[in-house]
């Protein structure tokens, strides 16, 4: 079976993590988020995937090859200029061998799942369907798409992103992984920007395309923001969360075998140590994210914070709620909280809930 993953966005809302990495290449704990993916599709028997790219398209294939170290076979499909989520798909579609009646997995590229693929092509074939969509419920869910069903399942209707109160229908939210019957993906338009959601999906239904839905109440993260990026994390070395491809040993935090902790450094709320890190001592590290090589002097304080390669960062400095950028240097009297830095700057003095571009 096919699969085709969108990973061509910018990540804005992570900047200023996504300046330097695409978003579906940040790490989350040991691996990234696309290897994740790539992981759970493998897990359900996807053998051959095509990566929609557009945003900084070449790191992808620098770090993931062909995909052979990761069992499947990768292919990418390259959008000069962003089409959208519909034409994205149907960029991607001219690389898949799949027959027309084939079903072909489609997943955004940044959402941590652990969607039973295999349950949702089940349903596909029982219903016969031209598409089926992966629903999840959320407790608030005005900021998402909403997908209301009949009791068989099929979908009645798609309102994005209700505007008030009384156009919330139904706590069903569309999760970002579809099934498509690999001829319907013909019917977007090629080489247009549309959107799946706002476009497709209704287009689908006015004429009477058979769509269904599968709403599975298993683990969904959309990892679109600081909060939610250390979430991810978190509940991944937790044990909330389980990849194909991670195990957990100590629910507190976890270090990649390269990083060097002090003795005396305290790291807790399962946090995440990157390769080549260094921690120095009477650290104290809790529910944040080093990617590789930050290296921290004595009595450093970092607290739900997320820190990008190759960060600097001098004695004594504080960071709580902050996202520095990569090659960041912290000297000694900094601290920063509700903070964005920029890559390549160089911070002193004590900031709160301010953005900062590049000083240096």
């Amino acid at each position: 079976m096919e699969a085709i993953l969108l990973v061509g966005g910018a990540g804005t809302r992570l900047h200023p993590l996504t300046l330097t990495v695409p978003k579906p290449l940040l790490p989350v704990v040991n691996a990234t988020l696309t290897e994740h993916q790539i992981a759970l599709a493998k897990a359900h028997g996807i053998t051959r995937i095509i990566l929609g790219t557009s945003y900084k398209a070449e790191i992808f294939q620098e770090i993931l090859k062909d995909g052979s170290h990761l069992g499947v076979e990768l292919e990418y499909a390259f959008e000069p200029e962003p089409l959208g989520t519909g034409g994205a798909i149907r960029n991607a579609a001219e690389k898949l061998q799949s027959g027309p009646t084939d079903p072909v997995a489609i997943f955004n590229g940044d959402v941590l799942s652990q969607v039973n693929i295999t349950q949702l092509v089940q349903v596909f074939y029982r219903h016969y369907a031209d598409v089926v969509l992966y629903l999840t419920r959320v407790a608030d869910p005005k900021n998402f798409g909403l997908v209301p069903t009949a009791l068989d399942g099929q979908v009645i209707a798609f309102t994005e992103k209700p505007q008030n109160d009384s156009e919330i229908i139904t706590d069903q939210i569309n999760a970002g992984l579809y099934i498509f019957k690999r001829s319907v993906i013909d019917e977007i338009p090629y080489g247009e920007v549309v959107s799946v959601e706002r476009e497709v999906f209704p287009g689908l239904l006015e004429n009477k395309f058979k769509v269904f839905a599968d709403v599975q109440d298993c683990y969904w993260l959309d990892l679109g923001t600081p909060k939610s990026f250390i979430k991810g994390a978190r509940d991944l070395i937790s044990e909330k969360f389980f990849s194909p491809i991670f195990n957990s040993s100590n629910f507190e935090f976890w270090a990649a075998s390269s990083s060097q902790i002090n003795p005396t450094a305290l790291v807790t709320g399962a946090s995440a140590i990157g390769p080549g890190c260094s921690l120095g001592a009477n650290n104290q590290v809790h529910a944040s994210v080093l990617f590789d090589s930050v290296q921290t002097a004595s009595e450093v304080i970092l607290d739900n914070s997320i820190l990008a390669g190759g960060v600097k960062i001098q004695a004594g400095v504080t960071v709580r709620n902050s996202v520095i950028g990569a090659n960041v240097l912290l000297k000694t009297g900094t601290l920063l909280e509700n903070c964005r830095i920029w890559p390549e700057t160089e911070i002193q003095g004590e900031f709160h809930n301010m953005d900062f571009l590049s000083q240096k």
